[in-house]
């Protein structure tokens, strides 16, 4: 097959009369200031209604925004006893936001909105660089569009500043790969990047060094030799970026700093290497509340089964797989199109790049046997809209051949026919917008194939291509735009959000948030709490409470399994999302007036029983157990001690949280707490007093 010469050397060579003939510098930046500025509104429009999102990083946003050791450490609590279960580099931007503008919805989820316009502009400049700015408006729509992103950027998780740092590093290798003197710079840059986020989501940011390090090992304009004396200091630069917070963090003394959360022996190490590391792959998560679906027993957990099929229906279709056969195509298109052009050619490079960080993290999460959820897909809505606005900006500079324009109307037939069937999937959902999908699909296809035979005049030709064009980019997005706003206009809380209109994908699906009913009770509420209309059962799950406790109701079994429910969620949700409406206010006003002379105003079991309380009342709340009440911390006597030395003025009855808190040291303080001190009901929550002990 013919090569494609590399757009940018075109241009150079044809010299100032044809690039004068091309769209003008203005007009470029004034379409890509629209962009982003439309991104910017989409992404911040009634960002209120989210609320405090997931409330157990809520929490942690709140208690850096006022204590800088919990800011540093990324602590749940402002008297840091327990880090959340990640690296806090997230923590720290909307910590700082908190500390700037006070703490609240806005100040918490603007900079998450800010960094989704940010990747959109990392991913247009990389496009454009080495295509056209039209390739680059398209790729930056495509991420902006992505019902995944949309409900990302609008969210307090650690995946928006995630996307941000690796499509700025991808950025940064296309500078290496184009530069001569500078690339070791750019390649350090890029390694930095991808150190940073390290810090923001440990060693999923690593799933793109492959890409990235073979794109410019391949493509880099130095000598072999310098090219990898590049790549070792780019490699250097990520170890010390992401380094210096582990060491730090791991040669203090234990006593100076909060414990570990997600860890079983307070070691950030451990958490990186096992629970949020290579046990997500695994399955063999200690501490954990269960994997995907080959790691526990081959069950169908959280994800659904392994295997290929798994981003491409259910609950990760509909978030992200509008348009990932064609962007598998496209990477396809970019390395035939390169051919056997110079070791240094750019489609290749290109290909290699961000089609190596699409197929290697797409693989991963089609494979990992553990914890795996619908969003985590954002990861791959970059390398998606790359690679299309590239192959697109390829083939339809060849429109006027056969083969190059045949595999066009291919690829938009088959986005048109696979956007269809994720439509379907909700069928009382506005249906005309699926047949929208598919007549302009076939009607585009069909007049691409068509034109060249038809002999028009040039002005006619132009107006009719521009026609087929627009064709296929409604027949792409339209999809992908519906699902979005309906994100928009929805609220999602709670620790499992997803995208799109209700139902419309499996566990998780529907605006609120979707996710699994709880495996307990949040403060001020009873078990049993009714699921929501979509998942796969009709009833959340509440827990019998510990003896004495008086609040725990045992739920209703859902879906066969004890201690599942699954549903979109309630009040409260799933680790919280609502939790705090379920807080009354004679307890908050009891928390705040009790918290003088305490380091906790309270403890309660799990992040879900402690969120909602220090959320509302602004007072520090020990997570006993961290995260799902797995975590050894505290034990029964290190709990007894703070208690003996006044340092905790309540405990939250009401129900065990999650499935640690069953078993191991939550229970045991529970358990302890309810024979030893006396309760008494607050609004509807059970509170002891740990001051008034009834056996002394």
């Amino acid at each position: 097959m013919a090569t494609v010469t590399d757009p940018v050397e075109a241009s150079r060579r044809a010299g100032p009369r044809s690039i004068s003939t091309q769209y003008t510098i203005g007009r470029d930046k004034i379409l890509y200031g629209g962009l982003l500025a439309l991104t910017a509104i989409a992404y911040l429009w009634g960002l209120s209604k989210n609320g405090y999102a997931n409330e157990y990083y809520a929490a942690a946003v709140q208690a850096g925004s006022t204590s800088w050791k919990a800011w540093f450490f990324g602590s749940f609590d402002s008297s840091s006893f327990i880090t959340v279960d990640k690296t806090p580099a997230a923590l720290w931007v909307m910590g700082l936001s908190g500390r700037i503008f006070g703490f609240n919805t806005w100040s918490m989820l603007v900079p998450e909105a800010l960094m989704g316009v940010a990747s959109v502009g990392f991913v247009y400049v990389s496009v454009r660089r080495w295509f056209s700015a039209n390739a680059g408006l398209l790729a930056g729509a495509i991420l902006a569009l992505t019902p995944v992103a949309v409900l990302m950027f609008r969210f307090n998780n650690p995946d928006a500043l995630l996307v941000l740092l690796l499509a700025a590093g991808a950025w940064a290798v296309t500078r290496a790969i184009d530069s001569t003197s500078h690339a070791a710079r750019w390649m350090m840059l890029a390694g930095a990047l991808v150190g940073f986020g390290f810090l923001t989501k440990m060693l999923q940011a690593f799933l793109v060094l492959p890409a990235f390090g073979l794109a410019y090992l391949i493509a880099g304009k130095p000598q072999l030799g310098k090219r990898l004396v590049h790549s070792v200091l780019a490699l250097v630069a990520m170890i010390v970026s992401a380094g210096w917070w582990i060491a730090i963090v791991e040669l203090m003394p234990a006593s100076a700093r909060p414990y570990i959360g997600g860890s079983q022996n307070n070691s950030i190490l451990e958490l990186t290497l096992g629970y949020n590391g290579l046990g997500r792959l695994s399955g063999n998560e200690t501490g954990s509340v269960g994997g995907g679906g080959g790691g526990n027993g081959g069950g169908m957990g959280w994800g659904g089964a392994t295997g290929l099929q798994r981003l491409f229906s259910g609950e990760f279709g509909s978030q992200i797989a509008w348009l990932l056969p064609a962007a598998l195509l496209a990477t396809i298109v970019l390395v035939v199109a390169a051919g056997k052009a110079p070791r240094t050619d750019k489609t290749r490079a290109f290909a290699i790049l961000w089609g190596g960080w699409l197929v290697v993290t797409g693989l991963t999460f089609s494979y990992m046997q553990g914890i795996i959820h619908s969003y985590y897909m954002i990861a791959l809505a970059p390398a998606i809209g790359a690679l299309i606005g590239a192959a697109m900006a390829v083939l339809w500079r060849r429109r006027a051949e056969w083969l190059p324009r045949a595999t066009l109307a291919g690829g938009i037939l088959l986005t048109a026919g696979f956007s269809f069937s994720l439509l379907n999937a909700t069928p009382s959902w506005h249906p005309w917008v699926r047949w929208i999908v598919l007549i302009s699909g076939v009607a585009g296809a069909g007049a691409l194939m068509l034109l060249p035979e038809l002999k028009l005049h040039r002005t006619a030709a132009r107006r009719a291509g521009v026609f087929a064009g627009a064709l296929l980019v409604v027949s792409a997005l339209t999809g992908p735009t519906a699902y979005s706003v309906a994100t928009i206009n929805a609220a999602h809380t709670g620790a499992l959000p997803s995208a799109g209109p209700s139902g419309a994908g499996g566990m998780g699906g529907g605006p609120g948030g979707g996710g699994m009913g709880r495996f307990g009770t949040p403060p001020g509420q009873n078990g049993g709490t009714t699921g929501g209309t979509t998942g796969n059962g009709t009833t959340g799950n509440g827990t019998t409470g510990p003896p004495g406790t008086g609040n725990g109701t045992t739920g209703t079994q859902g879906n066969g399994t004890t201690g599942r429910g699954m549903g979109t969620g309630g009040v409260g949700g799933f680790l919280g999302g609502g939790g705090i409406s379920g807080v009354s206010s004679e307890l908050v006003t009891l928390l705040q007036n009790g918290s003088k002379g305490y380091t906790w105003a309270a403890a309660a079991v799990t992040a879900n029983g402690a969120a909602p309380l220090q959320i509302a009342s602004g007072e520090p709340i020990m997570a006993i157990g961290g995260f799902n009440g797995t975590d050894p911390a505290p034990s029964l006597a290190e709990f007894k001690e703070l208690v003996a030395q006044g340092k905790v003025h309540y405990f939250i009855g009401g129900g065990s949280g999650m499935m640690g808190g069953r078993d191991g040291s939550s229970s045991e303080i529970a358990t302890w707490v309810a024979a030893n001190f006396q309760s008494q009901t607050v609004g509807s929550t059970t509170v002891y007093d740990l001051t008034t002990s009834t056996t002394s």
